[in-house]
C-alpha cells in the first residue's frame, strides 16, 4: 500500500508511437544507414533491419513519432474519485506535444509539485516525448527539464517501479500488472504491436486514442489500489475532447 499518494497531483499519460514514415524505402538514404547501424548493435540476431523497420522503429525516438498522448488526472467527487482524460492526437507530431507540453505548464502552475504517473514511464514515455520535444525545436516545462536529476529524484511515479519493489531485473507489462491485482479492464480493440498498422493502413487516429486512454485508465486504477481505496467505476471516468 501507498498511502502517501497526492493523487489529485498526479498527471497520469500514456502515449502510442509509430515509425516516422510508412516503409523503410520512404527513409532518406542517409537515415537508412543509421537505421540499420541502430538496429544491427541493438539488436543484432535481427534477420533483416530493412523489415524490422515498419515493426521495430516506433520505440526509437530518433526514428519514430509520436501520433498520440492522452493524459489524465483525478478530482475528488462526493468523497470518491474521478478521472478526466484528455487526448491529444494529429499526424502532426508538433500539434500532438505542443498540446501536451501546454498542459503540463497549466497543471504545474496550479499544482507546483505534481508528479507524472504512468507504466514505464521513466524508461519510455517521458524520455521519447522530451527527445521528440527537442527534435521540434519545443522548449520544455520545468517538469520536464531533467538533467541533473538522480533516478530517485525524478519527479514521477511509475507503476512498473512501484511493482519491483526495488527488484531491477525483469519487466512488467501493465496488461499483466491489472490481471494479476484483479482490476477489470475494457476489451482491448487493439494493442501496442496494432498502432502502427492502425496508423499508416487505416489512418484511424480516434481508434488509436481510445486505446491509448484505456491504458491511462489502467494506470488510474492501479494507482487506486496501490494507494488501497476503491476502484473507479465506468461512469467516474470522462473523456474531455
Amino acid at each position: 500500500m501507498l498511502p502517501n499518494i497526492a493523487l489529485d497531483q498526479l498527471l497520469l499519460l500514456d502515449i502510442e508511437t509509430t515509425p516516422a514514415v510508412a516503409a523503410f524505402g520512404e527513409l532518406p538514404e542517409q537515415v537508412q544507414s543509421l537505421w540499420l547501424e541502430k538496429i544491427t548493435k541493438t539488436l543484432p540476431d535481427s534477420a533483416d533491419g530493412t523489415g524490422d523497420y515498419a515493426i521495430k522503429a516506433g520505440i526509437f525516438a530518433e526514428f519514430g513519432k509520436v501520433v498520440c498522448i492522452s493524459a489524465g488526472f483525478f478530482t475528488l467527487e462526493n468523497d470518491h474519485y474521478q478521472l478526466r482524460i484528455k487526448s491529444f492526437y494529429d499526424d502532426d507530431e508538433k500539434v500532438v506535444i505542443s498540446g501536451f507540453l501546454e498542459l503540463v505548464n497549466k497543471f504545474y502552475a496550479k499544482y507546483p509539485r505534481f508528479q507524472f504517473a504512468g507504466h514505464n514511464i521513466k524508461e519510455f514515455d517521458i524520455p521519447y516525448i522530451c527527445r521528440r520535444s527537442v527534435i521540434h525545436q519545443l522548449s520544455l516545462p520545468q517538469p520536464l527539464q531533467l538533467h541533473g536529476f538522480k533516478p530517485w529524484e525524478m519527479p514521477m511515479l511509475d507503476t512498473m517501479q512501484l511493482w519491483r519493489f526495488g527488484d531491477y531485473k525483469s519487466y512488467t507489462s501493465l496488461k499483466l500488472l491489472t490481471t494479476i491485482l484483479g482490476i477489470p479492464t475494457s476489451k482491448d480493440d487493439i494493442d501496442g504491436s496494432m498502432v502502427a498498422s492502425v496508423y499508416w493502413n487505416d489512418r484511424d487516429l480516434e481508434r488509436i486514442a481510445t486505446y491509448c486512454q484505456k491504458d491511462v485508465v489502467a494506470v488510474a486504477q492501479l494507482m487506486l489500489r496501490f494507494k488501497g481505496v476503491p476502484l473507479l467505476k465506468e461512469e467516474e471516468v470522462v473523456i474531455v475532447k
